[in-house]
């Protein structure tokens, strides 16, 4: 049983970190307004869809891309530029982007912004895919040879496999540089010989078309240029008078990829461990259960996504482990710090990324991990505690009581009485042997409205 000012602590720590963690998921929603959120409106003449690439490439993202070109086109928007700031992603999700943009009617500006950014591995596939690749000064393309993983881990494959993987990803794309006019020998190297290329380098090896110091620069070079279509066509840009449109991600997808973040996923595992934990531990508060689950599922979700390393996940397990034990043994801490430890090197384990090497951050890992050290082992020995407590109201608080006996127990025909709480109970012999009056009893249980009780002294020793 928990007491009610254990519960009523639980309930406000559930409560509190159930809305600390919907703020943070949700205050990039909150802090930016989306035309994305809003109903379609018509687009205006000389419209600028503008999308932006900054992070990794993945499903979440590929996605926003993907439905903030489909938009552009149902608008019958003037351009779309897509900023681009990116290590690279997914094969899958860069295809996606990659296959929207070549179908789009609406031309497509691929833009490396701002001063710094890289348009690396995916995010090179991506930028010379559109109809005016563009870079601003100090940024890099390039290094863009295919990284086989398996648990967020580079992996050594076969020689001929790791030759099929480099000639289908350079020929996917040869496939359309060509087709956009552009140096496709200069850049298959960036694929099979992992090149990499300053603005200037690329300009003058005339795989983008342009450099310009900003979207405003970029949009005044471009204005009255002629572009040549993938399908051969031609057409004259009018921007004169642009009109920037920013298509920002909705709630849901800004949600989604917040949540496939390392951090936030590591939170997440957490969160959900801990709240099936207190509903395990301090069963009918429902409450850390409901949160727990709902974590958890959204963890899984991350995990489906994210490149997760099953050693960390193993030292996760294995703390959590250890913090159990800490509540039970008398270690003196050295289990506790050891779960600590071993939490920490798992989160920061748990998420390694070939393409950036980025994951849990040691921050993160360790604000989580010592809260959660202390809970788990505050609870337990809760729990521990309240099973060791003898009951004290019912039948059951009679049990392992000594008392005397008034009336022989045992005795033929006789029931035996014992006076115990200043109540006469019937009593009976646990192994039927004869007890008489006087002596001193323990009882061993409770049948119905009879103790069964074993006599603490010897019935040969007690008066009669």
């Amino acid at each position: 049983m928990t007491s009610r000012p254990v519960r009523l602590l639980l309930w406000t720590v559930c409560v509190a970190v159930a809305i600390f963690f919907s703020f943070a998921a949700h205050a990039p929603a909150l802090a930016s307004s989306s035309p994305a959120d809003s109903p379609a409106v018509s687009t205006p003449l000389q419209t600028v869809v503008v999308l932006h690439i900054d992070n990794e490439i993945e499903p979440v993202l590929a996605e926003y891309i993907v439905n903030g070109i489909e938009q552009a086109n149902r608008s019958h928007a003037s351009l779309i530029l897509i900023t681009i700031n990116t290590p690279g992603g997914l094969d899958t999700s860069m295809r996606q982007i990659i296959g929207t943009i070549l179908a789009s009617k609406v031309p497509v500006v691929t833009y490396v912004y701002p001063s710094g950014s890289r348009a690396a591995s995916a995010g090179f596939f991506i930028l010379l895919s559109a109809d005016v690749a563009a870079m601003s000064p100090s940024t890099d393309m390039g290094a863009a040879s295919p990284i086989t993983a398996i648990g967020g881990q580079p992996v050594q494959v076969d020689q001929t496999l790791a030759k099929k993987i480099l000639n289908e990803a350079t020929a996917y794309l040869r496939s359309y540089v060509a087709k956009r006019g552009r140096n496709a020998d200069l850049a298959a190297t960036a694929v099979t010989d992992a090149k990499a290329f300053t603005e200037k380098e690329a300009l003058d090896g005339k795989m983008i078309d342009l450099i310009a110091s900003s979207p405003e620069d970029l949009l005044a070079k471009l204005n009255g240029r002629t572009i040549t279509r993938l399908d051969g066509s031609t057409v004259q840009l009018a921007l004169s008078h642009p009109v920037l449109v920013t298509h920002d991600m909705t709630s849901r997808e800004k949600f989604l990829s917040r949540i496939v973040q390392p951090d936030a996923f590591f939170i997440l595992l957490i969160l959900g461990a801990l709240g099936l934990y207190v509903e395990f531990t301090h069963p009918g508060m429902f409450a850390p259960g409901v949160i727990g689950g709902i974590a958890l599922v959204l963890a899984l979700f991350a995990m489906h996504l994210l490149p997760v390393n099953f050693t960390g996940l193993l030292l996760i397990i294995l703390a959590m482990v250890l913090f159990v034990l800490e509540a039970k043994f008398p270690t003196h801490g050295v289990l506790g710090v050891g779960g600590v430890v071993s939490m920490i090197l798992g989160a920061l384990m748990l998420i390694r990324s070939p393409l950036t090497g980025g994951g849990v951050s040691f921050g993160t890992a360790l604000g989580v991990a010592l809260p959660f050290a202390v809970i788990v082992v505050v609870l337990m020995r809760l729990v521990l505690r309240s099973h060791a407590l003898k009951q004290s109201t019912g039948k059951e608080e009679l049990v392992g009581e000594e008392c005397q006996v008034t009336e022989p127990v045992g005795t033929a025909g006789v029931a035996g009485m014992v006076f115990i709480h200043g109540e006469l109970w019937r009593a009976a012999a646990a192994n039927g042997q004869v007890i008489p009056k006087g002596a001193r009893v323990r009882v061993k249980k409770v049948v119905g409205l009879t103790l069964e009780v074993e006599p603490v002294q010897s019935p040969q020793s007690a008066l009669s």
